[in-house]
């Protein structure tokens, strides 16, 4: 079995409980089939990822991240990813380049079936195969940690009109850089990348309240 802190940290992540939404043990015991000292041990892991806080009178929830802090998340992604990006255009063998080519392939095919699920799913595996082959444990832990605390906003960006095919270019541009073993064009396209979703969690900022 699973362990209980990936089952909760999957289920928070795809959305089954929700921002705001209370953690109560009986009824995660019951869900996951483990006792309340291991639902409280993964709630104290969750919690130092940020994706679980606990409120005053009403115990553990999921938490909910503010924009200005989802803006903040973006911006030392474009760092830590354009890091990565530029490593795994050094390090990435003909097995691995052809790995990428082929997600940004489906990505494509995805788009042109509007099929957003599939291409939500297909653009977390390619960031996460391009953290494994970059081979640089630290940044690759950091970045997979702000992208799970960040994970909310982007299911909200990923459904905006019009995004996936903007992104799909974005996703190409650095899938081809890694593959020609470019390192320095393929961190400056992994940046540019994650500047426009900065631009775009701005722009909500940036809009007049009704």
């Amino acid at each position: 079995m699973a362990d209980v802190s990936d089952q909760l940290r999957n289920d928070i992540l795809s959305g089954d409980f929700p921002p705001g939404e209370r953690l109560i043990e009986l009824q995660l015991t019951e869900r996951y089939g483990v006792g309340r000292a291991a639902i409280r041990a993964a709630i104290v892991e969750l919690s130092a990822e940020g994706l679980v806080v606990h409120e005053t009178n009403r115990g553990a929830a999921v938490r909910r991240v503010p924009i200005e802090e989802a803006i903040e998340i973006a911006e030392a992604r474009e760092v830590l990813e354009g890091l990565l990006a530029r490593r795994a255009a050094e390090r990435a063998g003909d097995d691995e380049r052809a790995e990428l080519s082929q997600i940004v392939a489906e990505m494509r095919a995805a788009v042109s079936d509007n099929r957003q699920a599939d291409y939500s799913e297909l653009n977390r595996l390619l960031h996460r195969r391009i953290r494994e082959i970059s081979g640089h444990q630290t940044a690759s832990q950091l970045v997979a940690n702000l992208r799970n605390r960040g994970a909310h906003h982007q299911f909200r960006l990923a459904t905006m009109p019009g995004r996936s095919s903007d992104s799909l270019v974005q996703h190409a541009a650095i899938v081809e850089a890694i593959v020609d073993g470019d390192g320095e064009r393929a961190a400056e396209a992994m940046r540019l990348h994650l500047l426009s979703v900065r631009d775009v969690l701005v722009s909500w900022v940036e809009q007049p309240r009704s």
